[in-house]
């Protein structure tokens, strides 16, 4: 089986090859890649080639299959699993496979497994650590980003709480709570947004903050206050730029008792020290954003830490279970990833889209591995629509939608562009 695929040989070094794929032996899978979205952690590893932890020291002789958010159908499946799964079921895959206290994960390690590529081979840990996770779903890009939904859930499950007297810390967002995301209207923070007004454990105030007035109204616009209150959630937006007093004013939302909860999205010393301000008794401050400055820090107020019970966690990616839950979700509706997506692209986009992340602005990349299309944003379909019917449909697909990808774009887009 020949398979198209974007491999990592060292740093900066990403090539877009075709090669032979092994025969699938007993213990392997043969799938076929539809979708992968990019992250920031694949562009970590194509910068820092073999210095990353996840990347083998000889990957100049034996290159790697980048890319570990990705969805697609099995084609072939060896006998020991063919009790398990069966060609045609769709996917998606755990990369943090955590096999024997290795940091080995599809994406990052492996020559013959990864996201972006048209047909891989999955090895038997995958399928030994349940890795490899059924999805039931119609649109296979929410399948690519339940890894990226199942960092959020991941934090909300982190997040704790306590009783007075009592060790014991009761895990999870308090349930009819104060709840805070700050430099929540980016692409991880409207995915936070939305499991925070659809998860079955709500806050009951949502209050979310951003610099940016127009990140602020397209949040709003994807999850309207009248939205929050048929959710029993009580949804205020806060440019804490403009704003003369935002501590004041995020205290006075909070009724003055402070928040249980406050996440923050950005790693900006500012946001965190603010965070650590609104904390209510017994509030939790999660650090989600992952900075990439190791000597990065903040103040934090010990006193209260002392006096009023507050205290800090900090969570980087999800665990296997976060991801059912979120592939349970998107199957039933209850969660649209689509928010988090900005850019739609080929797999001969992705070599590009990986090098220069951090300069595109936006919010998730989703790339569809078998066709041949430049990286486009969503926002640009209608001009490029101008001159090209392909995208002219889309835009109209698009809009249909509240300008969100969506399953019919992608019906769309998989039966009319051009094939890599």
């Amino acid at each position: 089986m020949k398979t198209k695929a974007l491999r990592l040989y060292g740093k900066n070094d990403l090539r877009l090859e075709e090669f032979d794929l092994p025969p699938i032996g007993d213990d392997e899978i043969l799938a076929h890649i539809i979708s992968d979205s990019i992250c920031m952690s694949s562009y970590k590893a194509a910068i820092q080639g073999k210095e990353h932890k996840r990347v083998p020291d000889n990957v100049e002789r034996n290159p790697v299959i980048i890319g570990h958010e990705f969805s697609g159908e099995l084609v072939q499946v060896g006998k020991r699993w063919a009790n398990q799964f069966r060609p045609g079921d769709r996917f998606a895959i755990q990369p943090a496979l955590n096999y024997k206290g290795t940091l080995d994960a599809p994406g990052y390690s492996f020559q013959y497994i990864g996201g972006d590529a048209t047909y891989i081979v999955i090895p038997s840990v995958v399928m030994e650590m349940g890795c490899l996770l059924p999805y039931k779903g119609d649109a296979f890009f929410h399948a690519s980003l339940s890894e990226p939904v199942s960092c959020i859930i991941g934090a909300f499950h982190a997040s704790y709480h306590t009783t007075g007297g009592s060790y014991v810390h009761q895990m999870g967002i308090k349930e009819g709570g104060k709840m805070a995301i700050l430099a929540g209207a980016g692409p991880m923070g409207l995915g936070a947004i939305d499991y925070a007004l659809h998860n079955l454990r709500r806050p009951s105030l949502l209050v979310v903050t951003d610099i940016d007035d127009n990140r602020l109204a397209r949040a709003s616009s994807l999850f309207p206050p009248e939205e929050g209150k048929r959710n029993g959630v009580s949804l205020h937006y806060v440019n804490t730029q403009s704003t003369e007093d935002p501590d004041g004013k995020l205290l006075a939302l909070s009724e003055g008792t402070g928040y249980d909860d406050v996440f923050v999205f950005a790693p900006v010393r500012p946001v965190v020290e603010q965070g650590d301000r609104i904390l209510g008794k017994d509030g939790c401050l999660n650090f989600f954003a992952g900075p990439t400055d190791p000597n990065f820090s903040a103040q934090f107020n010990f006193y209260n830490v002392h006096y009023a019970s507050t205290h800090l966690v900090g969570t980087s990616g999800g665990n296997t279970d976060d991801m059912k839950e979120a592939l349970t979700l998107m199957e039933e509706g209850r969660l649209n990833p689509a928010v988090m997506v900005t850019h739609v692209g080929g797999l001969s986009s992705a070599a590009e889209t990986t090098l220069n992340l951090p300069k595109i602005p936006g919010g998730k990349k989703l790339i569809y591995t078998n066709i041949d299309m430049p990286l486009v944003t969503i926002a640009d379909f209608a001009a490029k629509g101008k001159s090209d019917p392909l995208f002219a449909k889309l835009a109209e697909i698009t809009a249909s939608h509240n300008g969100l990808w969506s399953l019919e774009a992608e019906t769309y887009l998989l039966e009319h562009v051009k094939k890599i």
